[in-house]
């Protein structure tokens, strides 16, 4: 897929003169103002269940799901259960720790099914900027987060870029502040992008093309972070519920989540610990959350939302893993640059999970109140 995602993009290169992000400013009048502003409170509590039904099983087949990985001060992994007519186990990643249901299923099953339900309790990020305090962190563990992997390099025109994008920025809140406002000011939107993209960032920053999803954009500003010696990470998961504060955008249907998958970052700082950040979700709103495409950060619908996303995010998601260059345990394919969806493998081929034309999944959350 990336040698695909490659060719259309050097294919597309040629435009990149021409064809650059547009313009700031409006072609018509000003939005409404809007508010978003979430702050840490009362933490949520959700059921997430995926169901697959394999369509076409051939031979061996096999399917993995990921599994909440994240306890920390914004998200706890709870409980999960399942069922299946195939062999289930639950494993996680040998490097990230990143939890999976791998089910196995006998050659002669025709209509394999997994469906696995989990628990969560979420809760909004927010950093008081104003209240500095060292947050140390194993030194081992810092210098973990800012090694490149294999869709996030850090040298070549991801460390010129980094360079570029963080020149005369003091201290690392001002590095970070510098390549979040260089990706939401540098990359967009581009909603032909199939699923959320690969986070291939070395070729979109080589074509120049810096079009992409929430796995592509989030991506340049995690790479760029490590690239300028600043801890940072990708957090891949799930929207769950509509956003508290009317951005159609910014939730998801509870009924129907398949294609509510979203990564967002975090980047250490010194003085606040594991921070959140956003860039992709500004994007998002600036592309889709009106009938026109907003191109102004200062626009009353997107400043709120640029404003927050950097150093907080909505807990109406959760968090799957923070893992990237997956080895599916049993599989027979490639690593994976990252484990956000569902996986199936048959005996001949792995099917793709952006378009599942062999296996069917069903991802559905309820929150519970009581």
């Amino acid at each position: 897929m990336t040698t695909v995602r490659r060719t259309f993009l050097k294919n597309a290169a040629a435009l990149s003169a021409a064809y650059t992000l547009p313009t700031l400013g409006r072609a018509q009048g000003a939005s409404a103002p809007r508010q978003f502003n979430p702050q840490p409170g009362a933490w949520r509590t959700f059921e997430v269940s995926t169901r697959v039904d394999v369509q076409q099983a051939e031979g061996a087949t096999r399917v993995w799901l990921p599994v909440p990985s994240v306890d920390s001060d914004w998200q706890r992994s709870l409980d999960s259960h399942w069922s299946s007519n195939g062999q289930v186990r639950l494993g996680s990643d040998a490097v990230y720790g990143a939890r999976l249901l791998q089910v196995e299923f006998n050659p002669g099953e025709t209509r394999p099914w997994v469906e696995l339900t989990s628990r969560v309790q979420t809760n909004n990020r927010a950093v008081n900027w104003a209240a500095k305090q060292a947050v140390p962190q194993d030194a081992a563990s810092l210098q973990f987060w800012t090694r490149p992997t294999a869709l996030l390099p850090t040298d070549g025109i991801v460390r010129q870029t980094a360079l570029e994008a963080t020149r005369g920025a003091k201290g690392d809140v001002e590095r970070a502040r510098a390549i979040y406002d260089w990706v939401v000011r540098n990359t967009w939107r581009e909603p032909t992008v199939r699923g959320c993209g690969e986070g291939d960032i070395k070729t979109m920053l080589e074509t120049g093309n810096l079009g992409g999803k929430c796995a592509d954009l989030n991506a340049v500003f995690v790479g760029l972070c490590r690239a300028a010696g600043l801890p940072a990470r990708d957090v891949y998961g799930l929207r769950l519920a509509p956003s508290a504060f009317g951005y159609k955008e910014l939730g998801g249907n509870p009924a129907n989540l398949k294609g509510a998958q979203h990564c967002r970052a975090e980047v250490y700082l010194q003085d606040h610990g594991w921070v959140a950040m956003d860039p992709a979700d500004v994007a998002k709103v600036m592309r889709l959350e009106t009938p026109q495409w907003i191109k102004n950060t200062t626009d009353p619908v997107v400043a709120p939302v640029n404003q927050a996303l950097f150093g907080g995010w909505e807990g109406n998601w959760v968090a799957w893993n923070m893992a990237h260059d997956v080895a599916l345990p049993g599989a027979q394919g490639p690593r994976l640059g990252f484990l956000m969806y569902p996986v199936c493998e048959t005996a001949d081929e792995r099917i793709d999970s952006y378009s599942p034309d062999g296996f069917r999944y069903q991802i559905t959350a309820r929150e519970i109140t009581a």
